[in-house]
């Protein structure tokens, strides 16, 4: 599937918003509480992840066994 094409518009948007996204990554790397409660975040994160798998594991399980 192609990338549409975006509109100069469009593009200055995504790049503000961008630029936006990395000044705020920015000063939560200089904030240690802010970095911290990420990280936790981020764990917890992992932790529902882990068992949406787990359950879409379930679903594509074979049912039955093949004979060899």
């Amino acid at each position: 599937m192609a990338t549409p094409r975006l509109s100069k518009q469009e593009r200055d948007w995504r790049a503000q918003d961008d630029a936006r996204t990395l000044i705020t990554a920015e000063a939560i790397k200089t904030d240690t509480t802010r970095r911290k409660a990420a990280i936790s975040a981020a764990k917890q994160i992992i932790k529902e992840k882990e068992k949406e798998v787990k359950a879409v594991r379930k679903i594509i399980k074979p049912t039955t066994k093949r004979r060899k």
